[in-house]
């Protein structure tokens, strides 16, 4: 379990994912641990003077006092309080999406049609997205070959994004070939996870 330790009224600045923590603990003197979006274990040192507390789990809390930090459990309420405006105002944390094509075409395989129109939708939902498209193949067929198709895969997902009103200057398109292969094979396999388009939204 990562540790991160914290500065400020406490003694020492966290290096937290939310801002807004740190915004609220210097006008409060309060630091909470927010949940993780991804579920992952987290903590967080908080220390004042000589005195230290460990957060540990979602919504463990420290308190400044004239005595040390005090620990305590806070409430989802008491967070939407002290720091709504704060977390409100934060960028939307990155996303990333996959989608897998037929062997040696730009077309997606039928899983991915069936989920392509939500990733489409979770994309165009963000107010001003900033993507990166990166287009994969397996190891079959010559570099020449497959950093070709992996551009055409990647500017298929491009023109797709546009007519799902994303800015076309928005989008960054890339081809790797196969030198980046998810699933680690020889030469001339046909490894369905690594015929892909990976698209990093920020």
């Amino acid at each position: 379990m990562p540790v991160t330790s914290a500065r400020g009224l406490f003694g020492r600045w966290p290096a937290l994912g939310a801002l807004a923590t740190l915004l609220a603990a210097c006008s409060t003197g309060t630091v909470v641990l927010l949940p993780e979006k991804n579920g992952g274990d987290t903590s967080l040192v908080v220390k004042q003077g000589d005195r230290e507390v460990l957060l540990a789990e979602p919504y463990a809390a420290a308190r400044q006092t004239p005595f040390g930090p005090r620990a305590y459990h806070a409430s989802p309420e008491e967070v939407a309080q002290l720091f709504g405006a704060a977390l409100a105002a934060q960028p939307m944390r990155p996303m990333q999406f996959t989608l897998y094509f037929v062997e040696g075409k730009d077309e997606l395989t039928d899983e991915s049609k069936q989920i392509v129109e939500g990733v489409f939708a979770a994309i165009s939902s963000r107010p001003v997205p900033d993507v990166l498209v990166i287009g994969h193949t397996d190891t079959v067929g010559t570099d020449q070959v497959n950093d070709a198709l992996s551009r055409q895969r990647a500017e298929t997902v491009r023109a797709a994004l546009i007519d799902h009103g994303i800015a076309p200057e928005a989008i960054s398109v890339v081809g790797r070939g196969k030198r980046d292969p998810m699933v680690l094979t020889g030469e001339g396999v046909s490894e369905p996870r690594n015929r892909r388009v990976e698209i990093i939204v920020r």
